[in-house]
């Protein structure tokens, strides 16, 4: 596997992970009860949108073919977010399943900085996407804390 192949792999994966959570935060704004986190979600949503774009624009710069879906863990998840809110019903819960999903995404990232085998720039721009979702899965897990006392 060539060095481009190998980050477009990495780079499609963490496309894969930053569309799990865009959907995830579409799907925690419409069971959301208050406004404000009805908001707050749908602007993540969006962010995630957006920063998905950008991914796919680094791969297309690779030469590579960008994904467009979700992975099946993602999916799981969010039917997973759908029926626990279904019987919970609370924003508390709704907060509390973000950030197991905001862990796993900064997980991801943090795994693909780790990788030795991604060359510099592709390494410089995860990091700097990276920016991004460690404070967004600051404030996430600062709220459910916040929440929770």
């Amino acid at each position: 596997m060539s060095i481009n192949d190998h980050s477009i792999a990495v780079l499609n994966g963490l496309i894969e992970t930053t569309l799990d959570s865009c959907e995830g935060y579409h799907e925690a704004a419409e069971a959301a009860k208050a406004h404000h986190f009805k908001s707050l979600f749908a602007s993540r949503a969006l962010k995630r949108r957006q920063l998905t774009q950008d991914l796919q624009a680094q791969v297309r710069v690779l030469g590579g073919q960008p994904e467009h879906d979700g992975t099946i863990l993602g999916a799981a998840h969010r039917v997973f977010l759908n029926l626990k809110n279904a019987v919970a019903g609370s924003d508390e819960g709704v907060i509390k399943e973000v950030e197991a999903g905001e862990d796993h995404i900064k997980a991801k990232f943090e795994d693909a900085i780790e990788d030795a085998e991604l060359p510099t720039a592709v390494k410089a721009f995860v990091l700097n996407a990276y920016a991004s979702v460690k404070a967004d899965h600051d404030q996430m897990r600062d709220l459910k804390r916040s929440m929770s006392s």
